[in-house]
């Protein structure tokens, strides 16, 4: 899906910016180039069924909860929905189900449809906020998010929660994994570090998130990391939405987790918290150096789209 909102940020951005770089995080300046470690065959195959998931997501609610939303649910088919919704405008689509093949719970959502009016407006709102404490019991003020994304998570979380706590009722598991795309994956973050503070201590919860934008600010990202949950944020070649919000202007931060795909057949990755090798997105992509085409994908010969 064509991240319209986020271009009209960097088209702001670029006339003031000409050449900036983005600034790393002060403490990734000393990782080294040999750090960097591409991905076996076998592990990038592995990400295969999660893609497919988050490219699900775009699917209409509807067709998650029947499964029967054509290619991309044909490609997990022994996928067992629970529930599903969103509206695909202020609330983005979100579905919840068992993958008995994977066994693991699956919670999806739904990328930026610049069709509809709200959600270019989400992804432009950009204040940092604190974290909703009824969704984040204890964790400190300091931690801040993108306003946008912390509103459309929080009305999606009610029908979340509740399908994933009916799911793992229902199912042999205790691992949950939340995916999305662009701002499904941010989304899916928040997600991931809402839902075991309401989930009970033995459920695993994973993220896999695709071209997320960045969440929130250092606290943000260090409040992530010292989780010490299964992160990973996939990005694609020169997608300039996950260098946005950029850190020089508005102290946006990513937490470490990043498997940069530098082509179709190399993925590498990329320790550290916005590691500034030119083998990683925030030292390969910059205002003016970017490819909004592959945002989309393909990520391993998925696009995301429903």
């Amino acid at each position: 899906m064509a991240p319209s909102s986020w271009f009209t940020l960097l088209t702001a951005l670029s006339a003031i910016t000409i050449g900036v770089r983005a600034v790393p995080a002060p403490h990734t300046l000393t990782i080294r180039q040999d750090a960097i470690a591409p991905l076996p065959s076998a592990e990038i195959a592995a990400f295969k069924p999660y893609t497919w998931f988050a490219s699900t997501a775009y699917c209409d609610p509807s067709s998650t909860k029947a499964w029967n939303c054509g290619e991309n649910c044909d490609a997990n088919p022994t996928f067992e929905p629970v529930n599903s919704g969103g509206d695909g405008n202020e609330t983005q689509f979100w579905y919840v189900g068992y993958d008995p093949t994977l066994n693991v719970v699956i919670v999806g959502h739904q990328g930026t449809d610049g069709s509809q009016i709200a959600p270019p407006l989400i992804d432009l709102d950009i204040p940092l906020v604190p974290l909703d404490d009824e969704l984040f019991p204890g964790v400190d003020p300091s931690v801040r998010v993108h306003q946008g994304f912390a509103g459309t998570q929080s009305r999606s979380a009610p029908g979340v929660i509740a399908a994933v706590e009916e799911a793992l009722s229902l199912y042999p598991t205790r691992n949950v994994t939340v995916v999305g795309h662009s701002l499904g994956a941010a989304i899916a973050l928040l997600d991931a570090v809402y839902l075991p503070l309401h989930l009970p201590s033995d459920v695993n919860v994973r993220y896999v998130g695709y071209a997320s934008p960045r969440v929130g600010n250092q606290a943000w990202a260090n409040y992530v990391d010292s989780l010490h949950m299964d992160i990973t944020r996939i990005n694609n070649k020169q997608d300039p939405v996950p260098v946005l919000p950029p850190i020089e202007f508005f102290g946006y931060h990513h937490a470490s987790g990043e498997v940069h795909i530098r082509n179709d057949d190399v993925w590498v990755s990329c320790p550290g918290q916005d590691n500034p090798s030119d083998q990683c997105s925030t030292g390969a992509v910059n205002l003016t150096n970017f490819n909004a085409t592959q945002h989309p994908g393909p990520y391993d010969g998925v696009t995301m789209q429903c």
